[in-house]
């Protein structure tokens, strides 16, 4: 094969080429440029260079490191648009991070919304009890004086606002592994209330402690929602393909091997902590069940949980309810009559009945009415007197007259506000945990809330529901600041992006 003719530029050639284009020279090893002369290409390997004048060779080193230089800069610039996300993320880490640092005795972390309601309801709380108490203090036969049950209260919120503080400061990670012995703990002691509890009004609901009564099922309501949101988290791979509810013909349940696999995969994990939770309840305490139930019904919604289940689910509800009603079990007659005279007070005309007479919800409904727009003032209630318990079972009904509607209709949005908050701090959570342990208990204490105004103005049965952080009472306080702190502990680690990101959690996986 004939060897290949050498091409040689003239002077002027290339002359004109280098000063020009000599930037744009390579090494052997590199393709020429789109701008270089036909004789480039042309030149043998490991001629190109050294063919030329020594001022040449100079001018394309000095090229040549140029070229390299730029190169050396476009790769890292190249990375930096690849890792452009992650540098992001980390950055937004690295600025909470640093906040932390700068701030590391910081007591009220996370919303801060959130922290304003709170405040704002403890106000309210020491108001109305202050205020509803008087009766009770002029009562002979209890021997307090009227800052007697302010002193009590002040006390609670303190102790409470305690728990909140370091509620809020521990990983909601640390809740996921407490969630079943917790959960545990508190339906033994709700079963134990049965039988070294206290009764009051006919029910029996609380455990003495020395001068203090605990509540059991207020603890149970909060570890429902902490256990469950545990179970459905576990399971959000497959969670869309389990069936919760087994078939209605019980001789088939051991039988069958697919309703053997329902009561495996789905019954027992899921259902059955709700279901027990409701049923050691439900003696004592009905509207309290209902709420656990309806919560939980609602996080399995939010959880995936395949929505033909939950129909079947709201069935056996009620046939459950049937039942408990035919066989008069737990407290039902006590429900039949708050039913029976809620009816009544619909459908019979009121207007002649002597005051001695009238029904708490009645009564309730006269101190609204009283209240109108604007209220009769601090410390002026008159209906205070008349209504059983204006401090707990209708503390709203004594707001209202008191302080007015406008001013009810804001302590009411103050409510619908920590479930809007619980929404926003859901939407930021990773995982199926965190978020779905937000939402259950911002659940239960805004459907808490709904119940005991509903009851007030005559929407619903008597229910003895308090109003969340204001009535007097200091298991349902306790615990509403409990589950608080959770939520403040699930937005704190939001904004430090601290999260454990577990990859069969996440709420959205499909």
């Amino acid at each position: 094969m004939a060897a290949r003719e050498r091409y040689t530029p003239s002077a002027a050639e290339d002359a004109a080429w280098r000063s020009d284009h000599a930037p744009l020279r390579r090494d052997d090893d590199a393709p020429a440029s789109p701008d270089a002369p036909p004789w480039y290409d042309d030149a043998p390997a490991g001629t190109r260079r050294r063919d030329l004048p020594s001022d040449a060779a100079a001018s394309d080193e000095t090229a040549s490191a140029d070229s390299g230089a730029r190169a050396g800069e476009e790769a890292p610039r190249a990375d930096r648009r690849r890792t452009s996300t992650r540098r992001g993320a980390a950055d937004d880490a690295s600025a909470a991070t640093a906040e932390a640092e700068e701030h590391p005795f910081r007591v009220f972390t996370g919303d801060r919304v959130l922290w304003i309601i709170i405040a704002a309801l403890a106000v309210i709380s020491i108001l109305v009890v202050y205020s509803s108490t008087a009766k009770m203090a002029y009562d002979a036969h209890t021997l307090r004086s009227t800052s007697h049950f302010l002193r009590q209260q002040l006390m609670i919120l303190v102790v409470s606002f305690g728990l909140l503080v370091a509620v809020h400061k521990i990983n909601c990670r640390v809740y996921n592994y407490l969630s079943a012995p917790v959960y545990a703990v508190s339906v033994l002691l709700t079963v134990a209330v049965y039988f070294i509890g206290a009764t009051t009004n006919g029910a029996a609901r609380w455990i003495p402690i020395g001068p203090f009564q605990f509540q059991p099922s207020e603890a149970l309501k909060v570890a429902t929602v902490l256990f469950l949101a545990r179970q459905l988290a576990g399971r959000q791979s497959k969670i869309d393909k389990i069936r919760i509810v087994p078939t209605w013909q019980f001789w088939r349940w051991w039988s069958d091997p697919v309703q053997r696999r329902i009561w495996r995969e789905g019954t027992w994990p899921i259902l059955m902590p709700v279901m027990i939770s409701c049923l050691v309840i439900f003696p004592a305490h009905t509207s309290s069940a209902v709420l656990v139930f309806a919560a939980s019904w609602v996080m399995m919604l939010i959880g995936r949980v395949r929505f033909g289940e939950l129909m079947k689910l709201i069935g056996w509800a009620l046939a459950g309810i049937v039942l408990i009603m035919t066989l008069n079990l737990g407290r039902s007659e006590t429900a039949e009559g708050r039913v029976g005279t809620w009816i009544h007070l619909w459908t019979r005309s009121q207007t002649e009945k002597p005051i001695d007479h009238l029904t708490d919800a009645e009564r309730s409904m006269i101190a609204i009415h009283n209240g109108g727009i604007f209220g009769e003032g601090a410390g002026q209630s008159a209906m205070r007197v008349e209504m059983i318990h204006p401090e707990s079972d209708f503390a709203f009904a004594f707001f209202v007259e008191e302080y007015g509607i406008l001013l009810a209709g804001a302590l009411l949005m103050l409510y619908l506000w920590i479930f809007f908050r619980a929404i926003e701090i859901f939407r930021r959570c990773g995982t199926a945990f965190p978020g779905l342990l937000v939402l259950g208990l911002a659940l239960l204490i805004t459907c808490q809330a709904l119940l005991h105004v509903m009851v007030t103005v005559n929407l619903i049965p008597e229910t003895g529901q308090t109003l969340p952080l204001i009535s007097r009472g200091g298991s349902s306080t306790l615990f509403t600041t409990i589950a608080l702190g959770m939520i403040l502990s699930v937005s704190r680690q939001n904004d430090e992006r601290s999260h454990d990101m577990p990859r069969n959690e996440s709420i959205y996986e499909k």
